[in-house]
């Protein structure tokens, strides 16, 4: 499968099974999509084909030599390559699956009234609540019990606002290394946090113990302070955690974290809130397209597409002169590796929702992700039983790319693993299908992420 596509004077060429990826001038370029449409005939008519087609457009010694790189593309395997990985991922899947994250839900409660949160305020369908100590270490052998011979594994402390329950966070952690050693283990700790309890303890503490850290504010002033109002409606929370947040990164180093934000129907122009991050200093940035059902009046829809598919190009391209510049950031979405990156198994299945990683509410409950939990239908079972819903697990088991016919197709399929279950299940009742709208939005992404690799290769970045 063939992926083309023009961005930033730039003409890039995408041979989707074998991950290659090539910067071509314009008679190859167009050489190649003619390829692309007779692909079915014999070899040599193919070439009469294009040769005929692209006689007059460009000068015959031109299109020869296009024609020899393709073919030469096409014997190394980098160019109209067979995909053959559906029944490698369908043994895969088939394999005995080990747990590796968990999610623990230490607090069902926050200090701040977010309007899109899907959480609702961190009481997801429920009560407010916190984890005690007695549940999250129970949590944490389980992950050890469950982990087989994998030996990292991945907790992240989330919420509602996880700092409300922030002595148990620290009990958690002095509890997870205690056992490293005896279980051949090793806890890397998340958390995910608003800032609004965020101090010198605080901060001390999880750049010791955290190997990554999330920093959730949604950008400029007004467009935070819009959605993310404190629980009172008095004061500003953007004017009350960007302090601390500026202060928290300063002091990270060089260890990961990432500030995020959320962008609505509110902010389209969201660049410029990418951009204020990287102005006040944050050079590890992620900003989110919001997913929120249509009645909502920030919801995100069909007809905002092209405004905010340009407004990605628009970040691409000054994501690119300020990395030239010297005064680069990352933005996660288009930080991209097209050298190694995940196996093909993880590429296929995406995040592992549902069988490696599970999230774990105050009460110990077991559930796909974070955003089912509440869902009693995803409910698959409990700290101390263990997963015991196993038709529910089986289903996310085989959740892969080629069980999902909106991306067995797609040029995509093989970076965005066939997007998130929890949209696709939120719009349309399934983990198979896909949330189209974050579909359009990933794919530009993809591209742009592609068209830096090759501005900054020009470069020798």
């Amino acid at each position: 499968m063939i992926h083309q596509y023009k961005s930033n004077g730039y003409n890039i060429v995408m041979d989707v099974c074998s991950g290659a990826v090539h910067v071509v001038d314009d008679v190859v370029y167009d050489a190649v999509s003619l390829y692309d449409a007779h692909g079915a005939e014999p070899a040599e008519t193919i070439k009469e084909t294009v040769s005929a087609a692209l006689s007059g457009k460009y000068p015959e010694g031109d299109i020869e030599e296009a024609l020899e790189e393709i073919e030469t593309l096409k014997e190394e395997g980098l160019l109209f390559t067979e995909d053959v990985y559906e029944q490698y991922v369908t043994d895969f899947k088939d394999r005995e699956t080990v747990v590796k994250a968990l999610c623990l839900h230490v607090a069902h409660d926050c200090n701040l009234g977010c309007r899109y949160c899907f959480a609702e305020e961190g009481e997801y369908h429920g009560r407010r609540a916190v984890m005690s100590y007695e549940v999250g270490k129970k949590a944490l052998d389980f992950l050890i019990e469950n982990s087989g011979n994998r030996r990292n594994l991945e907790v992240d402390f989330f919420g509602g606002e996880p700092l409300m329950n922030w002595e148990v966070v620290k009990r958690l952690v002095a509890y997870g290394r205690s056992r490293e050693k005896e279980c051949n283990k090793n806890f890397r700790f998340t958390i995910t946090t608003n800032g609004m309890l965020l101090n010198d303890e605080v901060t001390e503490f999880v750049n010791r113990e955290m190997a990554n850290v999330v920093l959730s504010i949604d950008g400029r002033r007004e467009v935070n302070d819009r959605m993310r109002p404190t629980r009172n409606g008095k004061g500003s929370s953007y004017d009350i955690i960007m302090p601390r947040f500026k202060k928290f990164a300063g002091e990270r180093g060089e260890k990961s974290y990432y500030i995020r934000g959320t962008f609505t129907r509110y902010n389209l122009d969201f660049s410029k809130d990418v951009l204020h991050f990287a102005d006040e200093g944050f050079d590890q940035i992620s900003v989110e397209p919001v997913v929120a059902a249509p009645e909502e009046d920030y919801a995100i829809r069909k007809e905002d597409l092209p405004q905010i598919l340009s407004e990605y190009d628009k970040l691409a391209e000054e994501f690119i002169r300020r990395k030239k510049a010297g005064k680069g950031f990352n933005f996660f979405h288009f930080m991209i590796d097209l050298e190694q990156g995940p196996c093909v198994a993880k590429r296929l299945s995406g995040c592992g929702s549902g069988t490696e990683y599970l999230a774990v509410t105050p009460w110990g409950d077991l559930y796909p992700c974070h955003q089912f939990v509440g869902q009693e239908g995803f409910l698959l079972g409990n700290v101390d039983t263990g997963v015991t819903n196993t038709k529910v697990r089986d289903e996310f088991k085989r959740c892969n790319v080629y069980a999902k016919e909106k991306c067995r197709n797609c040029f995509a399929r093989f970076y965005c693993s066939g997007g998130c279950a929890a949209n696709s299940w939120n719009f349309h009742g399934s983990i198979t299908d896909a949330y189209e709208i974050g579909c359009e939005m990933q794919k530009k992404r993809i591209e742009c992420a592609i068209m830096i690799k090759a501005a900054l290769a020009e470069e020798g970045e």
